[in-house]
């Protein structure tokens, strides 16, 4: 059985740390690398960073931070945001990223992810993928989610997880921010098409969320970001109030 994760998730637009809800609306929240140290020290099992600024799509913004994180933080670290090509992770893992977190280039060119497990193995990878609901299927986003695209979720799990992604990243744009709670149909959905660990995010706002998803079969990570930033819990908190449910969390 896999260990719980409960992975903090930091958006940065322009150097700084924000929260949106549906994907719009951005709010500053602090300083990344002062909110990373403070997730280090408050028992995250990962972290999650993703470049979203429009307006300078490459690794380069994230790139200024990354040392700095990678310093002080004692955590694996994932980052993603402008990546496009091989020399770009090559990059990024050399100056301190575990993991990375590809979304647009999944859906452009799928050889990247081999090229990436070729060079650094599936766990090295996150395939991110941004849904919404529109009628009864759930359609993919990309670029921040302003870009419909036209291949269908089932497709896109299926053609990235048999490029070798690692993992997926499953973000709702309806409950982005909403702190209302996860998508479980969504993350359902897709758990019954994959071989591959799941990383639900979007709508996290209370630990009544966090037991919800963790008791979703199948489910064995949550990234979450507003709980975060937005009331008084943090993941040691959060871990704490989970421990009497009997959920198989890392032992630090």
């Amino acid at each position: 059985m896999l260990k719980k994760r409960l992975i903090p998730i930091m958006l940065l637009s322009d150097g700084r740390l924000i929260k949106t809800v549906n994907f719009s609306g951005e709010r500053d929240t602090g300083d990344p690398v002062q909110a990373a140290n403070v997730y280090s020290d408050q028992n995250a099992d990962e972290l999650v960073v993703l470049n979203i600024s429009r307006r300078e799509r490459t690794i380069d913004p994230i790139l200024k931070l990354l040392g700095e994180l990678s310093r002080n933080c004692f955590m694996p670290i994932s980052i993603g945001g402008g990546i496009r090509s091989i020399q770009d992770v090559r990059v990024l893992i050399k100056s301190g990223a575990d993991k990375v977190v590809v979304n647009s280039q999944a859906f452009r060119n799928s050889s990247l992810i081999a090229e990436i497990v070729s060079e650094f193995g599936s766990q090295a990878l996150i395939v991110s993928i941004d849904c919404m609901k529109m009628g009864k299927e759930w359609v993919c986003f990309s670029n921040c989610g302003s870009e419909r695209e036209s291949v269908s979720l089932s497709d896109h799990l299926e053609i990235s997880q048999n490029a070798g992604a690692g993992e997926f990243l499953i973000q709702s744009i309806d409950n982005d921010g909403a702190m209302l709670g996860l998508d479980l149909d969504l993350l359902r959905f897709v758990l019954g098409k994959v071989r591959i660990p799941v990383i639900g995010a979007g709508g996290i706002g209370n630990f009544h969320h966090l037991l919800e998803g963790y008791q979703t079969e199948g489910l064995d990570a949550i990234a979450a970001a507003s709980i975060f930033h937005f009331t008084d819990s943090n993941p040691l908190r959060a871990k704490a109030s989970l421990q009497g449910h009997h959920l198989n969390f890392k032992v630090i």
